[in-house]
């Protein structure tokens, strides 16, 4: 009997850390993939952004990012099966307010950036449940840059203003500075 509950014993510590590497190894390849996923919205996004800025100018550009990174959002969303957004505490536009784990996440990312942590490293991922759904979520930092600043900064030109009142009556992203965090992609996706 003696012999018995030791090798229960001992199968049983055996086992727990296999489940425990599983789930790990498991959030490790989501975590991987929504990095990917960060990699190629931005890939998508950035140039066509830069593109508008020299061609068209900020003030036009605003109304281009207003349609346009949402439709580069819905084809990788579509193309991944991802739920794909980006939210702020500081929102633009309807889509962009947070959830309240969302919120915990972006005040955790600027407690961060207080301690010291590169903005661009700053990110969280979380298995979650969700009105009875469980949900891998991941948050990447996204860091207010010297071109963000004409459209989030704290001097907006009276034409972008005017455009911005225009595309996003309520907007609230506005009084950045260079290294702040904007906001965050924000992924999901049900498992």
């Amino acid at each position: 009997m003696k012999h018995l509950f030791i090798t229960t014993s001992l199968l049983t510590c055996l086992a727990l850390p296999f489940s425990t590497f599983a789930q790990s190894s498991s959030t490790e390849q989501l975590d991987q993939e929504a990095r990917n996923i960060a990699k190629q919205f931005l890939a998508q996004l950035k140039p066509e952004l830069q593109k508008s800025m020299k061609s068209d100018g900020p003030a036009k550009t605003v109304a281009f990012c207003h349609t346009k990174a949402p439709e580069i959002a819905k084809k990788i969303a579509q193309k991944t099966g991802w739920d794909i957004n980006r939210v702020s505490l500081k929102p633009r536009g309807e889509n962009a307010t947070p959830d309240q784990w969302e919120t915990a996440v972006l005040k955790r990312f600027n407690n961060q950036l207080a301690n010291g942590t590169p903005p661009k490293t700053i990110e969280f991922s979380a298995i979650v449940q969700v009105g009875g759904q469980t949900e891998y979520r991941y948050m990447k930092a996204i860091p207010t840059g010297n071109v963000c600043l004409a459209c989030h900064g704290s001097k907006i030109a009276p034409p972008i203003q005017e455009t911005l009142q225009q595309f996003y009556p309520n907007d609230a992203a506005t009084g950045y500075s260079k290294g702040q965090i904007r906001g965050a992609f924000s992924f999901s996706k049900t498992l």
